[in-house]
């Protein structure tokens, strides 16, 4: 993805300059945007995966479909352009949110805020194209599989909303939190095991995904990548598996949506003499943190950077 900008009128113009690197297997644009929000101009005109989107003026009236870019929204400065967001969006509190889907939408519900951008996702039933024959421009973003999809998609709302000089410095602190937490890892957290429970059936994520990928910066070692044939990316993992494979880390995805926790861990047949258990690493996450892939990334860095500076040398 990466972001064109043109601007019309008497402000002063804004200019962008691309970077791409490589993440794992995929290539990813990332776009670095030089301004001040004074000096965003619209209309804009941003390229995101599924196309270009035209946004004439600044956006007054912002519906968000996606958690995460509800998140993003408020973390840039964009929240009092935000009038509603989707039934998920539970942060940050002051969100405004209401019974809007973005899995089941209704178009005339969307419609009768008014909105001037919409933000999403997915595009189930043909919502785009439905937003578009009522002249509302949608910017759709998927799931990041890196994290610099992740910085691709802030800047581009920051372009989107007139944040421009926000969403860069978002983007500047996460980048900086996440590289002092990586270089300032102990080596003998390098190579050790880990578990991620999205769910109390034992569904994980394996290193290809988002959260896995973010598991690997931290140099951790995935259980599941060889449960994974099909390169589905979210195996079902079976209790042997993971009894034999025997994790330093177990890290519960699951507390908030499954009860699950330290205690409930440790009761599994055959679970208390996991390494993880007697060493007191099952590490619980809150649920939301770690499903989605906004500012609140550098929060999960800071939790598994924390559990991995508490193993000892040697």
């Amino acid at each position: 993805m990466s972001v064109v900008i043109s601007a019309c009128g008497n402000t002063a113009a804004t200019t962008t300059t691309t970077a791409t690197t490589t993440s794992g297997p995929a290539t990813t644009t990332t776009v670095a945007t030089t301004a001040t929000t004074e000096a965003a101009g619209f209309p804009v005109t941003i390229e995101t995966a599924t196309g270009l989107v035209t946004i004439s003026g600044q956006p007054g009236s912002i519906i968000s479909l996606s958690a995460t870019a509800t998140e993003m929204l408020f973390a840039i400065g964009a929240g009092d352009q935000v009038v509603a967001v989707d039934e998920f969006s539970d942060f940050p509190a002051e969100a405004p949110t209401t019974d809007l889907s973005g899995f089941t939408p209704n178009v005339e519900a969307i419609a009768s805020y008014a909105p001037d951008l919409v933000v999403l996702s997915f595009d189930p039933e043909g919502l785009v194209a439905s937003l578009a024959s009522l002249d509302i421009p949608v910017i759709q973003h998927g799931a990041a599989v890196t994290i610099d999809d992740t910085y691709t998609q802030v800047e581009q709302l920051g372009v989107a909303t007139g944040h421009v000089a926000e969403a860069v410095g978002l983007v500047a602190e996460m980048q900086t939190a996440i590289d002092e937490l990586v270089t300032t890892l102990p080596s003998s957290a390098q190579g050790l095991t880990y578990y991620h429970e999205l769910d109390d059936t034992l569904f994980s994520v394996t290193s290809t995904t988002f959260i896995g990928q973010l598991y690997s910066l931290l140099g951790l070692v995935n259980i599941a990548d060889g449960s994974d044939p099909d390169g589905f990316g979210y195996p079902q993992l079976s209790a042997e598996v993971i009894i034999e494979a025997d994790p330093d880390f177990i890290f519960l995805a699951d507390t908030i949506c499954c009860g699950q926790n330290q205690a409930t861990v440790a009761a599994r047949p055959g679970w208390e003499t996991l390494q993880a258990v007697v060493g007191g690493r099952v590490i619980e996450l809150d649920d939301a943190v770690a499903s989605r892939w906004g500012p609140r990334v550098v929060d999960f860095f800071e939790i598994v950077a924390g559990a991995l500076a508490g193993v000892p040398a040697g």
